[in-house]
Formats: C-alpha cells, sequence, structure tokens
C-alpha cells in the first residue's frame, strides 16, 4: 500500500508566498517522476510541474519563473515553491508520483495525494 500525504496551502495575498509538500510512504521500490497539478473550480485538472528522479524539471508556462519544484529522493518526498502568487493560481493542488511498489516492481503505478487547497486572495 503506498500513500501520498500532502502538507502546505491555504490563504494568501497577491504576490506572495507558499510552500506545498508530499511525502510518499508505503511499499515503495523506486519512484519515477513526482509532479504537482492543480485544478480550479469548473476546470480541468492541468499539470503545473513536473521533475525527474535526477531532477530535470518541466513547468506549465503559466507559472514559469515562479514556481519551484524540488525533491528528496531518500524521503520519497517532493516540493513546490510558489512565489509571486497570482488570483489565477487559486486551485486544489495535487501531487502525483510513479511508483514501483514492492508488491509488483515491475509495475509503474500513478499515485496522488489527497488535495490541499491553495487560495490567492486580497
Amino acid at each position: 500500500q503506498v500513500q501520498l500525504v500532502q502538507s502546505g496551502g491555504g490563504l494568501v495575498q497577491p504576490g506572495g508566498s507558499l510552500r506545498l509538500s508530499c511525502a510518499a510512504s508505503g511499499s515503495i521500490f523506486t519512484i519515477n517522476i513526482m509532479g504537482w497539478y492543480r485544478q480550479a473550480p469548473g476546470e480541468q485538472r492541468e499539470l503545473v510541474a513536473t521533475i525527474t528522479r535526477d531532477s530535470s524539471t518541466n513547468y506549465a508556462d503559466s507559472v514559469k519563473g515562479r514556481f519551484t519544484i524540488s525533491r528528496d529522493n531518500a524521503k520519497n518526498s517532493v516540493y513546490l515553491q510558489m512565489n509571486s502568487l497570482k488570483p489565477e493560481d487559486t486551485a486544489v493542488y495535487y501531487c502525483n508520483a510513479e511508483i514501483r511498489t514492492i508488491i509488483t516492481p515491475f509495475k509503474m503505478e500513478n499515485y496522488w495525494g489527497q488535495g490541499t487547497q491553495v487560495t490567492v486572495s486580497s
């Protein structure tokens, strides 16, 4: 059994910063790509950023230069530092990880965190 547990988020004024964290636990053999997605009310879930095991990163154009994704492989964790936040960043943020478990080491499965609300408002 694998779980992704998120922390961070909340309410922040425009121009402010927040940091999201996500830790994977359970019967983990290895973690491939980790990432963050978000979903605003009435919208589809969209990619925010991803990071490979060797820390190659990819960002949505809307967050480039403002958000930074990082990971700690020893802690099975991924982070999202969000700076210069805008009202349009308001959404529920989800972490995601591609994981091979000890039980099924030859199968890559997709896991999601529980989601955390980020609200940018004055």
